[in-house]
């Protein structure tokens, strides 16, 4: 089974799915990054702020690229990076991760991120010694957990002001699958 280097993060393979590539970040692509990321909507319920300039989507991707924890999501038919997902925790004791994304808002309502979703989860389950994948959203952000429960996650329940996200405490859904649990078809 996969396991994670002695830092705790992973070499992130190109995945595929029939409209999206899940690649590693590089510099080339922080024009695309501001184009997504410079919206007030797509960073509200992320922890990191709408971008302001070119050299704050820079520095982003240079971290990502730095980090082998992330994909790149890459709309096929217009070849631009539309967002991210990856590993934000991992916690080997208990063979559990926890999942966060972010996407374009004109990509929003049209099934993408469910795909990539689906196909991290997969790829999870079949390639690592993971038991236990998790994800959470702000309640405000509702659109959220259906993709979670498309991708055959289940609600656990909420956990109050679990997260301080632009200047305040907020409440999120917390969201699991288990290694065992059906997953549904792609």
């Amino acid at each position: 089974m996969f396991t994670p280097n002695e830092y705790g993060l992973f070499s992130m393979p190109t995945l595929e799915t029939p409209r999206l590539t899940l690649r590693r970040m590089t510099l080339k692509d922080a024009k695309d990054v501001f184009e997504y990321s410079r919206d007030a909507d797509v960073a509200r319920h992320v922890l990191w702020s709408a971008q302001k300039d070119i050299g704050e989507a820079k520095d982003y991707c240079r971290y990502r690229a730095d980090e082998p924890s992330s994909w790149g999501i890459v709309d096929k038919k217009t070849g631009r990076l539309v967002g991210t997902i990856g590993y934000m925790n991992y916690d080997m004791d208990n063979a559990s991760v926890e999942i966060g994304y972010s996407l374009a808002k004109w990509m929003w309502n049209g099934g993408y991120m469910t795909e990539a979703l689906r196909r991290v989860i997969d790829y999870t389950f079949d390639a690592m010694d993971i038991n236990r994948i998790e994800a959470q959203h702000e309640l405000d952000n509702p659109a959220s957990g259906r993709v979670m429960e498309k991708c055959g996650m289940r609600k656990e329940g909420v956990l109050r002001q679990r997260l301080y996200n632009k200047g305040q405490f907020v409440d999120v859904a917390l969201y699991a699958i288990l290694r065992d649990d059906p997953r549904p078809k792609t």
